[in-house]
């Protein structure tokens, strides 16, 4: 970010009035946030077996003191609060090791050793994690594991932790709410392409760190580039009330599917007096919908399964904890917390229910719609990783879909045509730019954007028109309070000033496709047939799993790849016969006959048929455009 500008005298003006009419005062917060402190790492880089740094927390350490003007002030004291990194006390038994990863993880002492909840992100920062926890409380081995939810900041450090060896010995049992594997595998391999290059723009991963480019992204400072990796599970919860005991700790379980996770549950710790709120409470207004994508989450069943939260573990409550920030204690103001939280995606819900049955669309429910004081006022209710603004979209999306019922929007011109038909409309690209910089003098960022949006999609080398639009999602970006947003306005100024920077983290690891189960291995080829390339196909694929005694016979025609189980008269083209174990390697698309053999799997029939079908496979772009067509 060697070329950052200043902040524009209107954003300046923006920040001087939150930093005048936001509650700084109240420092419960930090407070918190240090409470419980044991000892720190330092420094604080985690680095993976080539010496390739995946985490490195001591880079936010220009987050003191005021906000500069290139800051909303409110996100930079989140940014503060996030980047505070140790291990912690929870309560005596409980410990947390926190600014490690995107997220946090836990620690549960056991008769005889340590129950690791939420593994962070990567094998070499949940390594880096316990070896911090070991320091101060001993050399405790892990015995056992839990997977609150399957989003992969929350279990793809687990090799970190354990082994594979020592989960199969039964040593190590690892709980977590049923459904876990398959969505956990299939979020990051279905639409896994797409998902990492949007989530290099949510969390800023091309970006320097610093005043003028990446501060945090709310719910947490940033996600680690190391060895994603996955255990599968060996204790499936099903039921809310459903209690455990491992290693001595016992745990009842409530769960939440489809709040935050498609499978999600919080954990209560009744000898603790302590609930893991996984991610359904946290201290901040969460995503409805991810920019990343995602399936739009459901906030009337949030707002629900926090009133059983309470109903079930409120009286007794001394702590809750969750998978990222800080806990809160106190009985009375976990009530409040959990109370404000509730509220506020039930508000979110309703109240954009009620407004778009009076007929007003996503967009306009957004720009009218507001917090009630009680819930503005709350600093856990900001939204420094959702917002009011995309989560009303979101809602909106989830209940009517895309179409707002305008014709006018029933069949638009995709956004280059549409580019070239406004530049026209407006005189010409010069012309255009000219009156975007009037805007631009005005402050009125949001038009500027998109006015010089349709210029760069119809002239996408038209160099006023990148600079300007380049300056004017930097004040974007320095005015906005959301994490995610400010990566994403900043990350469009790096790729209009530099160039692409392609997918840091790419989630669909080994270990990930080691989880697919085969009709979901045969779902992701499906995704990839290149349909008007195989029109013309007609082949047939038998697979036959040996050690599971399962046949599958896939068919390619008509551009589309099916499967099914049923007994075939006639023999397919080509047949492969091995493990299921081995299955996976049909995922990368080197089907070969070295290929398949190296892997174990026997070919018999027309080998020709493979390269057929590798022929009309297209893997994802994980450097595809964005900001520019």
């Amino acid at each position: 970010m060697s070329r950052s500008k200043p902040a524009s005298p209107a954003i300046v003006r923006q920040q001087q009035v939150l930093r005048d009419s936001l509650p700084f005062h109240d420092t419960q917060d930090f407070d918190d946030t240090s409470r419980g402190l044991l000892g720190r790492r330092t420094p604080n880089a985690v680095t993976a077996e080539d010496g390739r740094v995946v985490w490195d927390n001591d880079t936010y350490g220009f987050l003191q003191g005021e906000a500069p003007d290139t800051v909303n002030p409110s996100l930079w004291r989140q940014s503060r609060l996030v980047a505070t990194q140790g291990l912690f006390e929870v309560v005596e038994g409980i410990y947390q090791v926190r600014g490690f990863d995107l997220s946090n993880v836990t620690f549960i002492e056991g008769e005889t050793g340590v129950i690791v909840l939420d593994p962070l992100l990567s094998a070499e920062t949940a390594a880096a994690a316990i070896e911090l926890y070991r320091e101060h409380r001993g050399d405790r081995p892990v015995t056992g594991v839990i997977y609150t939810h399957s989003h992969v900041d929350h279990f793809g450090g687990v090799k970190g932790v354990t082994t594979q060896e020592d989960v199969d010995a039964g040593r190590v049992p690892v709980i977590a709410p049923e459904g876990f594997t398959e969505h956990a595998v299939s979020e990051n391999v279905y639409a896994g392409t797409a998902m990492g290059r949007r989530s290099g723009y949510m969390y800023g991963a091309a970006l320097a760190r610093g005043p003028q480019g990446q501060v945090g992204a709310g719910l947490g400072q940033t996600t680690s580039t190391g060895t994603i990796t996955l255990i599968a599970p060996t204790v499936d919860i099903t039921t809310t009330g459903e209690e455990k005991t491992v290693d001595g700790v016992r745990m009842v379980f409530q769960m939440a599917p489809d709040t935050e996770a498609p499978s999600e549950m919080l954990v209560y710790f009744p000898d603790h007096r302590a609930l893991c709120a996984a991610e359904d409470a946290t201290h901040n207004l969460h995503n409805l919908l991810t920019l990343r994508g995602a399936v739009v989450r459901d906030p009337h069943a949030w707002a629900h399964y926090l009133t059983e939260s309470i109903e079930l573990f409120g009286d007794d409550l001394e702590v809750v904890f969750a998978s990222h920030h800080w806990p809160t204690w106190g009985n009375e103001r976990i009530l409040e917390y959990l109370n404000i939280q509730r509220d506020l995606y039930a508000y979110l819900h309703d109240q954009t229910l009620r407004l778009l049955n009076q007929g007003l669309t996503g967009i306009e429910i957004a720009e009218v719609l507001t917090l009630p004081p009680a819930l503005e006022n709350a600093w856990s209710t900001h939204g420094y990783y959702g917002s009011v603004s995309h989560n009303i979209k979101a809602i909106y999306q989830r209940y009517m879909g895309w179409y707002d019922g305008n014709p006018a929007h029933l069949w638009e011109h995709p956004p280059v045509e549409a580019g070239k038909r406004y530049v026209e409309l407006g005189g010409g690209a010069d012309a255009v730019v000219a009156k975007a910089q009037v805007a631009f003098d005005e402050g009125d960022y949001r038009w500027v954007a998109e006015l010089l949006n349709h210029v760069v999609f119809a002239e996408p080398d038209h160099a006023g028109a990148r600079e300007l639009l380049a300056d004017t999602y930097e004040q974007l970006g320095y005015g906005s309070e959301n994490g995610t947003w400010r990566n994403a306005y900043l990350s469009g100024v790096t790729e209009l000033r530099d160039g692409p920077f392609g997918t840091p983290t790419v989630a669909a690891s080994s270990d990930m496709l080691a989880q697919l189960s085969p009709t979901m291995l045969f779902d992701a080829l499906a995704i990839q047939v290149d349909g008007p390339r195989a029109w013309d196909e007609n082949l047939s694929v038998e697979v036959v799993l040996t050690d599971v005694d399962e046949r599958y016979r896939l068919r390619l025609a008509n551009g589309v790849l099916t499967y099914n189980t049923a007994v075939q008269k006639s023999p397919a083209d080509v047949t492969l016969t091995g493990t299921k174990r081995v299955l996976p390697v049909l995922a990368s698309g080197n089907v070969t006959p070295d290929t398949l053999a190296q892997a174990g799997i026997e070919l018999t029939g027309d080998a020709a048929v493979l390269s057929r079908l590798a022929a009309v496979l297209d893997p994802g772009d994980p450097d595809f455009a964005i900001v520019t067509p």
